[in-house]
């Protein structure tokens, strides 16, 4: 006869402690990546690694399609339209780049899409942002006129705070 089992057993999962993220995500990323063709979850998590940072910046892939004799698969990847001319001529070089991921001949085309730069379905077109400006540093007479309006507060680093805000108002009155 089979013996009962104890409630009182804990499953080994907890007799090991805390686990990688990464190992508790790996299985959904797979199963995530695989629906849309990436068997090899590497291009789409190195992708800026594999083509290089500049053409990272500029396209996303998409999906790999396999045609029905399933001798070498389409790769699809989102540009924005003026890109699209460039990337294409640059194709033979990224498909070995691509394909040195999978070790063999996995990707026979690429098809480039050309969308706008934002707004795109689930937010595959959000390319690199380009860097704001920094605004300008307060001025001397600007950072003085802020410290004088918060002599009267007690706490240091509430005072510091309102120096550096009141500053920047300051500053950004006088250029207007």
């Amino acid at each position: 006869m089979a013996a009962p089992k104890d409630s009182t057993h804990k499953s080994p999962r907890r007799k090991r402690g805390f686990e990688r993220t990464s190992s508790l995500l790996s299985q959904r990323i797979r199963s995530a990546s695989e629906k849309r063709g990436f068997a090899e979850t590497r291009l789409l998590t190195h992708w800026a690694e594999i083509v290089g940072a500049e053409t990272a910046a500029i396209a996303r892939p998409i999906e790999v399609s396999y045609s029905r004799g399933g001798f070498g698969a389409t790769l699809t990847v989102l540009t924005t339209g003026a890109q699209g001319p460039m990337l294409q001529m640059q194709e033979p070089r990224l498909r070995e780049k691509i394909n040195a991921v999978y070790g063999y001949n996995a990707i026979a085309r690429l098809r480039f899409t050309q969308t706008a730069p934002k707004g795109f379905a689930e937010g595959q077109a959000q390319f690199a942002p380009t860097p704001k400006p920094q605004p300008a540093r307060p001025d001397r007479a600007s950072l003085q006129q802020a410290e004088s309006l918060a002599e009267g507060v007690a706490d240091e680093g509430l005072r510091r705070a309102l120096e550096a805000l009141g500053a920047e108002v300051i500053n950004k009155n006088r250029k207007s």
